[in-house]
């Protein structure tokens, strides 16, 4: 890794939080500011008022930069929401060569063919995950240039969304003064933190529990097999207590994180919590057994959704390593708990590993596992086993081009599929 500079931008419906951190010729990657605001302009994943989230996109940036004592110029931003869609595709080429030699030439066409896919007018490709690819009949082939064959034939998973969504993703952040280096699928970003390598290879679920949404992630054999958005996450605990219990809504919020517990046999019998009255009117008081109450069944509700998720991957069977929860929501006391009872899986709590020195400490939280992500795959893209339609950081009509990358995108492809095979 060269001695450089990247900042995370995960820009979610609770928070935005921009990660700047840099990697020197060791390898070492030191932590140099984190900045973290209110989001407000989001809705479940997705813009729904750019000047809203201009404006909280600046503020957590321009912490950043004063924690880091560094200008910004450009980000790696996630994007997230229940408009994310995936699906497995095939491509088949034959090798026209005399030597039936394939070239990675061949592997471009391949790439080209998987995406001949009908989808609709308003969603766009954001990453191409080669599953495998197969020689003639052999398969579990990781690199076929070289190779000698007449049919070259590749499984992917393809990973799309609305093409509003990601241009308002680029919008707001160019609106706030910076450009777009490259555009990553949050569960994505969160894996490259929190997941251990072992663990990628027998099978892992990330359950990353947002504000806004509930990204589910499933991997195996190192390689990502299914990903879903699920709609359900922090946001509706909060709501139903507030809903509840009667309370403003950081008062709900604040019940939550401090009180807060996802089974009700986990609570101590007797113990109250007082709260403000509203209006002027007396102080109440409810017990951390009536909170739970309202809590479990929602937190049931997205983890048996996950579960849904789960069983339509087809690769239930092959968790070994069971689950790891992260994100905010993961914090709630007694989500892992839970989670092994309705999933039926070994799960923990995912926390950022540590990689260096800086501030490592300050994002060792669940909460940062995204922003943490970003920047560790901007330091060291090769940790995505992923192509983009145009190589390296997928560019909408509209987007900013990023000066310091080449304009010969296939040959990016080329260079970029090398460097994973290599990893491999």
């Amino acid at each position: 890794m060269d001695d450089r500079i990247v900042v995370g931008m995960d820009i979610g419906t609770t928070k935005v939080c921009a990660v700047v951190a840099e990697s020197d010729e060791m390898g070492k990657i030191n932590v140099l500011g984190i900045g973290t605001t209110e989001s407000e302009g989001l809705n479940r994943g997705v813009v729904v008022n750019i000047d809203k989230t201009v404006a909280s996109i600046q503020k957590a940036v321009r912490a950043a930069e004063r924690a880091a004592d560094v200008e910004v110029q450009s980000v790696i931003a996630g994007i997230a929401g229940d408009h994310i869609q995936s699906f497995q595709s095939r491509g088949v080429i034959t090798i026209a060569s005399r030597e039936r030699e394939i070239s990675a030439k061949d592997v471009k066409r391949l790439i080209e063919d998987t995406t001949h896919v009908a989808m609709p007018p308003d969603r766009e490709i954001l990453h191409i995950i080669p599953q495998e690819f197969i020689v003639d009949d052999q398969d579990g082939v990781l690199d076929p240039v070289g190779m000698n064959g007449v049919r070259l034939q590749a499984n992917v998973h393809i990973i799309t969304g609305l093409v509003s969504a990601a241009k308002n993703i680029y919008r707001c952040i160019e609106k706030a003064g910076y450009q777009v280096e490259d555009v990553v699928l949050e569960p994505l970003a969160s894996s490259f933190s929190v997941l251990h390598h072992d663990e990628k290879e027998v099978g892992v679920v990330l359950i990353d529990i947002g504000g806004g949404t509930t990204d589910v992630a499933v991997f195996e054999d190192h390689t990502i097999r299914h990903t879903a958005v699920i709609a359900v996450a922090g946001n509706h605990v909060t709501e139903d207590i507030r809903k509840g219990l009667g309370v403003m809504r950081n008062q709900a919020e604040q019940l939550k994180r401090q009180f807060g517990c996802a089974l009700i046999d986990l609570t101590e019998d007797g113990e109250r919590i007082r709260m403000p009255g509203l209006g002027g009117r007396q102080e109440k008081e409810i017990s951390t057994s009536a909170l739970a109450q309202i809590i479990q069944p929602r937190l049931e509700e997205i983890l048996e959704i996950t579960a849904i998720e789960i069983r339509r991957s087809g690769y239930g069977k092959y968790l070994s390593a069971g689950a790891v929860l992260t994100g905010g929501g993961s914090m709630i006391r007694g989500t892992r708990e839970l989670a092994n009872e309705i999933l039926g899986l070994e799960t923990r709590v995912g926390f950022p590993k540590k990689r260096g020195g800086g501030l490592w400490e300050e994002v060792s939280d669940p909460k940062y596992a995204t922003g943490v992500g970003l920047v560790l795959y901007g330091l060291d893209p090769k940790m995505m086993k992923t192509v983009t339609q145009d190589g390296e950081a997928k560019r909408l009509s509209g987007a900013a081009s990023y000066s310091g990358r080449s304009s010969s995108s296939w040959g990016r492809i080329v260079e970029r599929m090398k460097g994973w095979f290599d990893e491999l």
